[in-house]
C-alpha cells in the first residue's frame, strides 16, 4: 500500500470535484498535516490558491471573496488550532449565509483520543455552525477511492451554495508519509476534469404560504415594508413594486442592496434611524409589516419594530432561515424573496387601501431629514465620522465596494448613506457583528476585482486584524483603508457605562495610544493623516489610483458623541413638521 500515492491521489481528487462544482479559490494556510490538498491546490490551475500565514485572517478573506463573487471559497488549514483559528470566521458565514468549504486536515483517527500530538476532536469543532460536517475515510488507495472524494467535495459545494447558503465542514485525515519523495511524486493531472455537481436551488415559496401572507396585508392602511441586511443584496425590482401594490414605504437598511442602484427608489427610505430615535415615532404606528432580509443595523428601528404588538407581521426568508429576535412575526413565508415578493404582489390588489398620505407623509418625512442631517454634516468644523460616508459616496465610482467595519461605522453608514442611482457594494459582517477579522474580509472583496474597495474601520478593529493586511503586500491587493481613529471604542460613549468616568476609559473606551503608521510600514502601504476634509479627498483619491494605502482620520469620541446627537435630533425634528397619516 503506497500512503503517499494514495494521499495525493485523494487530495487531487477533492480538488477536481470543487473546481467541477464550480469552486475557483482557495485560502490556504500552511502546515505540516495539509501537505498533500496544499499541494494538490498549487499544481493545479483550476482554482486559485490564496496563501495566507494566520489562520483566522486566512478565513474572514474567504469570507470576503466568497461574498463579493457569490461563489463558495474552499478553506484549508493542518491539523490542531490552526483548524480552531477558522472559528470566528465560519461562525459569521453561518449568520450572514456565506458560502464555504472548510478542509481541516486531520491526523489518522487511530490516533485520536489518546493524547497524541497536535491531534484534536476536529470533526464537532464548528458544532451547530455549519450546514454539514463530514469526517473523511484514510486515504488507502483503495479502487474507485478517488471518485469517492469527488463525490463528497461536490456534495459539500452544493450544500454550501444551497438554499440556505452557508459554510460546510470536511475533515480530511492522512497518515504517513504525507507526500513522496520528488523522484517519485507523480507529476499533475493533466487528464479532463471528472467531477459531480450537486444541485441544490432554492425552492418556490408554497402558494399556501404566500396566499396567508397576502390575506394577512390586505387591507392594511398603514403598511411598511422593512429592507434588513442581506449578503448578495435583495431584490430591489421586486420589492419596489411589491412596495408600489401595497402602498407601503420601504426602510431600506444600508446593507439592504436597496438604497443605491438603478431600481426603482422613489418609496426607500434611508434616514428613518434618525426619526425613530424620536419618541414621537410612536405616535405613527404601522398596521402591517412585511419584512425581508435580517434584522436592521439601526437599534432605533428595531425599537420601533419590537413595540408592534398585535400587528401582522409577515417574515420572509430562505428555506430554512428564521431571523426575527424581537418575536413579532406572525406568518413566515420560505422561499427566495424574489419569488415571493413577485407571487405576493399579484395576489394583492391594485388599488390600495392606504391612508390618504401614507406613503407621501414617509417620503417627504424622510427627504427632509435627510436635507436637514447633510446640512449639518457639512456644517461641523471638526472632523465629523459620520461624514466620512457622505464623502465616499460621492467620490467613489459606480461598482465600487465600501466595507463597513462593526460598532460605529456600520452605524454610520445605515444613518448616512443616501439613497441614489449610483449602484455601491455596500458590505459588512452583521452576522455575528464581530470586530474581528474586518480587514481580511475587505481584502477579499477585494480579491473579486470588481471595482475599488474602501474600508472603513475604527482603531480597535483594525489593531484586532493587523496579521490580515499581509495579504494585501503579498497578493498586490488595492485597497483603501479610511482609519477613523478615536483612540477607543467609540461606541463605547453612548452606553451607560460612559457615565462612570473611574472605570470607563480603562475598561471600554481602551485607547491603545497606537501610531498606525508603522504598521502600514511593516506592510507596505502608503500611509496619510488627514486632519481635514481636502486632506481627506486627496489621499482617497491617491488611493483610489490603485495600490494599498491607509487615510488616518483623527476624531475625537466625545465630540462626535455631540455632533451626532445634533444632527439626529435636528433631522428628526424636521421630519415630524411633515404630517404622516396618524395611528
Amino acid at each position: 500500500m503506497d500512503i503517499a500515492a494514495a494521499n495525493t491521489a485523494a487530495a487531487r481528487a477533492l480538488v477536481a470535484g470543487l473546481a467541477a462544482a464550480g469552486v475557483t479559490d482557495c485560502a490556504i494556510s500552511p502546515g505540516s498535516r495539509s501537505t498533500p490538498l496544499t499541494v494538490a491546490f498549487a499544481e493545479q490551475k483550476a482554482v486559485r490558491p490564496w496563501l495566507h500565514l494566520d489562520e483566522r485572517s486566512s478565513a474572514y478573506f474567504a469570507l470576503g471573496l466568497a461574498r463579493a463573487t457569490g461563489r463558495p471559497v474552499a478553506l484549508v488549514c493542518t491539523s490542531g488550532t490552526a483548524a480552531a483559528n477558522f472559528f470566528p470566521a465560519i461562525v459569521e458565514a453561518n449568520l450572514s449565509r456565506v458560502p464555504l468549504v472548510v478542509l481541516t486536515a486531520d491526523r489518522p483517527p487511530a490516533l485520536r483520543e489518546r493524547g497524541a500530538a497536535q491531534t484534536i476532536d476536529q470533526l464537532r469543532i464548528y458544532g451547530t455552525h455549519v450546514r454539514m460536517a463530514l469526517d473523511l475515510p484514510l486515504p488507502l488507495g483503495f479502487a474507485n477511492e478517488a471518485s469517492q472524494f469527488r463525490m463528497h467535495a461536490a456534495r459539500a459545494a452544493g450544500m454550501a451554495l444551497g438554499p440556505l447558503p452557508g459554510p460546510v465542514h470536511l475533515n480530511v485525515p492522512f497518515d504517513e508519509p504525507l507526500i513522496a519523495p520528488p523522484a517519485t511524486h507523480p507529476g499533475p493531472d493533466t487528464r479532463p476534469n471528472r467531477g459531480t455537481t450537486v444541485g441544490l436551488s432554492a425552492s418556490v415559496p408554497a402558494q399556501a404560504e404566500v396566499a396567508l401572507a397576502a390575506e394577512r396585508l390586505a387591507g392594511a392602511r398603514r403598511p411598511v415594508i422593512i429592507a434588513g441586511p442581506e449578503t448578495g443584496g435583495l431584490p430591489g425590482d421586486d420589492i419596489a413594486f411589491l412596495a408600489r401594490r401595497l402602498g407601503a414605504p420601504i426602510f431600506a437598511d444600508g446593507l439592504s442592496g436597496l438604497r443605491t442602484g438603478p431600481h426603482d427608489r422613489s418609496l426607500v427610505l434611508d434616514s428613518f434611524d434618525a426619526i425613530a430615535r424620536d419618541s414621537r415615532i410612536a405616535e405613527v404606528r404601522p398596521d402591517a409589516v412585511i419584512h425581508f432580509g435580517g434584522p436592521p443595523t439601526s437599534k432605533a428601528l428595531n425599537g420601533m419594530l419590537a413595540a408592534l404588538r398585535g400587528v401582522p407581521y409577515v417574515l420572509v426568508d430562505r428555506p430554512g432561515g428564521y431571523r426575527d429576535p424581537n418575536l413579532a412575526a406572525d406568518t413566515v413565508v420560505s422561499g427566495e424573496p424574489a419569488a415571493v415578493a413577485r407571487i405576493l404582489a399579484d395576489m394583492l390588489e391594485w388599488e390600495s387601501s392606504t391612508d390618504p398620505g401614507w406613503v407621501e407623509g414617509w417620503v417627504a418625512s424622510d427627504a427632509v431629514a435627510r436635507d436637514v442631517l447633510r446640512g449639518h454634516i457639512d456644517a461641523f468644523d471638526a472632523p465629523f465620522e459620520g461624514r466620512v460616508f457622505t464623502e465616499l459616496q460621492q467620490a467613489l465610482p459606480a461598482g465600487a465596494t465600501i466595507v463597513a467595519g462593526n460598532s460605529m461605522p456600520v452605524r454610520d453608514l445605515d444613518s448616512f448613506i443616501a439613497a441614489s442611482e449610483k449602484p455601491l457594494h455596500l458590505v459588512a459582517n452583521r452576522g455575528a457583528n464581530g470586530i474581528d477579522g474586518v480587514v481580511s474580509s475587505a481584502l477579499g472583496a477585494a480579491a473579486a476585482r470588481r471595482g475599488p474597495v474602501v474600508l472603513v474601520i475604527g482603531d480597535i478593529s483594525l489593531f484586532h486584524d493587523l496579521n490580515g493586511l499581509w495579504a494585501a503586500r503579498r497578493h498586490g491587493l488595492d485597497l483603501t483603508i479610511v482609519l477613523v481613529n478615536n483612540n477607543g471604542g467609540g461606541i463605547f460613549n453612548y452606553l451607560p457605562q460612559a457615565s462612570h468616568p473611574t472605570l470607563f476609559e480603562e475598561w471600554f473606551a481602551t485607547p491603545t495610544g497606537l501610531d498606525f503608521a508603522h504598521a502600514a510600514a511593516l506592510y507596505g502601504a502608503k500611509y496619510t493623516v488627514a486632519r481635514d476634509w481636502d486632506a481627506f479627498r486627496a489621499a482617497l483619491a491617491a488611493g483610489l489610483g490603485g495600490g494599498f494605502h491607509i487615510v488616518e482620520l483623527p476624531t475625537d469620541r466625545a465630540a462626535n458623541v455631540a455632533m451626532h446627537q445634533q444632527a439626529w435630533k435636528a433631522a428628526a425634528d424636521a421630519a415630524f413638521t411633515i404630517e404622516v397619516a396618524p395611528a
